[in-house]
């Protein structure tokens, strides 16, 4: 059920990436709540992805944190489907993994307790705020046990309430969204 259900994601979010203005028009709407939210206001620290060319771009994220003053963590994956987050400047050099998503060459790690907010990618959500992401459980093993916030920037062609979730699934408390 996932497997398909992360395909039919994919696949709305390449149609959505196909209308260029329509995918910026949305990103902007989501934006606007999001940083109007007390959830951006009030962290100091933010971990997120950058993202490929059809998810929901995080480079409007960078640069609003870098032009405020937020410090700014990016993940690498590791064996046994584990990742760190690494501080990033605007200065950061990035290498495209196995997974095909840049990850930062660098060597400062962020200290999973010290992420204030953490904006979590995925391909499907509920209205509940459970998701599918690309299938290597690496953000569940990670929140497992994380004690910061959870968001996630969603497009309303990503929600799903058709699945139900695991018992290893962890809900994202906040979804910004255009719905």
């Amino acid at each position: 059920m996932k497997k398909s259900l992360r395909i039919k994601g994919i696949q709305r979010l390449e149609k959505l990436a196909d209308d260029d203005a329509l995918k910026k028009a949305k990103e902007q709407q989501i934006l606007a709540d999001f940083f109007a939210s007390s959830l951006w206001k009030e962290s100091q620290t933010i971990g997120l992805i950058r993202s490929v060319g059809f998810e929901f771009s995080t480079t409007p994220v960078f640069a609003r944190g870098f032009a405020e003053g937020k410090q700014m963590v990016v993940p690498k994956s590791l064996p046994d489907r584990r990742m760190v987050f690494y501080h990033v400047t605007p200065e950061t050099r990035y290498e495209v993994s196995a997974f095909g998503v840049e990850e930062p060459v660098s060597e400062q790690v962020a200290l999973k307790e010290s992420i204030d907010l953490m904006i979590v990618p995925g391909l499907v959500f509920t209205s509940e705020g459970y998701r599918i992401g690309f299938g290597g459980g690496y953000y569940d093993r990670y929140l497992k046990d994380f004690s910061g916030k959870t968001c996630s920037l969603v497009f309303k062609e990503q929600f799903d309430d058709t699945w139900k979730p695991e018992s290893f699934d962890v809900p994202i408390m906040k979804i910004f969204t255009d719905k």
